[in-house]
């Protein structure tokens, strides 16, 4: 269901970005360190390639657990 590429990232370097992000034991900055994009770029990578719905329980999630924990995503 990979809807669009951002920055040149193969569909199989989205789906593993992705991923990533729904796991709550990696942070932004691994993903950063992985393929060289920020945060906001993951965000709308998340955004354009899951649905809605699920994007907005993945950032309520983030918020959540960022207010728990000092280096959460």
């Amino acid at each position: 269901m990979l809807r669009k590429k951002t920055k040149n990232l193969t569909s199989e370097q989205i789906s593993d970005i992705i991923s990533m992000a729904l796991s709550d034991d990696v942070s932004f900055n691994a993903i950063k360190a992985s393929y060289e994009i920020n945060s906001d770029e993951i965000k709308r990578i998340m955004k354009d390639n899951i649905s809605f719905g699920s994007y907005k329980c993945w950032r309520k999630r983030v918020k959540r657990f960022s207010a728990r924990r000092q280096h959460y995503k």
